[in-house]
């Protein structure tokens, strides 16, 4: 049986995703893409990176399962289903399973590889770019990087960054300087940071999809493609609801709700590209910081605020409960050392900050962002 490797890579950290299913290694891929310089390489060549190995096998994940089942055992949440787990990082093996999305996973953190096993290649494949992610996060953090809850785009190499919690208008200010402006897209909603020798923040890229609302998508201009893409048998990320895909079909461009939360279109990273002609970014110097706000009928303005960058805006605590570190891979704060965060913030508490007030008209938008942090 030939086997399939694809290596991530991003900032000197590299993680390689192997298995014999093609299609968990073209998820990882697709996933990952430029973000990370996904490429595929010869399996052979695979020995001493970290190893993330996905495998598509009934007997195997029965056995897997079984055993952690009938070993003394925990029980904890991870990514929203129950996980029971088995052994410890100081043991050398943590073994785990999920009975509910019909994956086991072993981990092996001394040596850094981690086994996914389960019953579809869909859910395997997921699984696998999931913890590969969370590998190259242990990798990056141990390496002096800090997470940040921002969105990000690029500019001849500086990176504007946006601040705010859901709803403030993150994802709105990237999307529209990136599709009105041509910046490159770094990042939706985290970034990694480093201080530089030069007195700067380095930026990378969090790769990840991207919740977007029909209206957002609408305003965008993109919401007719969208709809002409899944009409050609394409699809969007499959956690998207089918309430979101039925209403893109129909041309229904109204927002739906459930439970007070929007449901939104999931897109693939490599659709921004593909699909929107929005070029993705690798990397950058963080140079403007924006804090904004929307509101409803509102023109885009500066306004005064006080805001600046502080501890709550790192990915750490509660804020990163979804993937608690269960398999080992970052071994600290998902958020990286207090020491990183803080010299993170410092310097970007020295950079240009522009409050804003945002509307929604996208176009309107986009061309005062341009001006206010002179991309234009």
């Amino acid at each position: 049986m030939s086997t399939h490797a694809v290596r991530l890579e991003s900032a000197g950290a590299a993680v390689t995703v192997v298995s014999a299913e093609q299609a968990v290694t073209d998820w990882s891929a697709r996933y990952f893409g430029t973000w990370w310089k996904a490429a595929e390489v010869d399996p052979v060549s695979v020995c001493a990176e970290a190893l993330v190995v996905g495998t598509v096998d009934d007997s195997e994940y029965d056995a897997l399962a079984l055993g952690v089942t009938r070993s003394p055992h925990t029980s904890t949440t991870y990514a929203r289903e129950q996980l029971l787990l088995a052994g410890n990082a100081s043991d050398g093996v943590i073994r785990a399973v999920s009975p509910e999305g019909a994956l086991a996973y072993r981990s092996e953190p001394g040596t850094l590889r981690l086994d996914v096993i389960g019953r579809v290649a869909e859910d395997v494949a997921t699984a696998t770019a999931r913890l590969a992610r969370e590998m190259m996060r242990g990798l990056l953090l141990r390496n002096g990087w800090a997470v940040l809850h921002a969105s990000a785009v690029v500019h001849d190499g500086r990176v504007i960054l946006t601040f705010g919690g859901k709803g403030a208008g993150k994802t709105t200010t990237a999307f529209a300087l990136a599709s009105r402006h041509g910046l490159g897209l770094l990042a939706n909603d985290r970034v990694f940071v480093r201080s530089n020798e030069q007195g700067g923040v380095d930026v990378l890229p969090w790769p990840s999809a991207a919740a977007v609302g029909l209206g957002l998508l609408e305003g965008l201009g993109w919401f007719d493609t969208a709809r002409e893409r899944l009409e050609a048998g394409e699809a969007l990320h499959p956690t998207q609801d089918w309430r979101v895909t039925e209403a893109l079909l129909t041309g229904d461009r109204t927002p739906l709700w459930e439970r007070g939360k929007e449901l939104k279109a999931q897109v693939w990273p490599n659709q921004f590209t593909d699909w929107f002609g929005v070029p993705l970014a690798t990397e950058g110097e963080a140079a403007v910081l924006v804090f904004p706000r929307v509101v409803a009928g509102a023109g885009p303005a500066v306004e005064e605020t006080s805001r600046t960058v502080g501890d709550d805006d790192f990915m750490i605590g509660k804020t990163e409960d979804r993937y608690p570190d269960v398999f080992g891979l970052v071994g600290f704060d998902g958020g990286g050392t207090r020491a990183a965060r803080q010299s993170v913030g410092r310097l970007l508490s020295g950079l240009p900050h522009h409050a804003v007030v945002l509307g929604h008209d996208v176009t309107a938008n986009a061309d005062f962002l341009a001006k206010v942090t002179g991309c234009a």
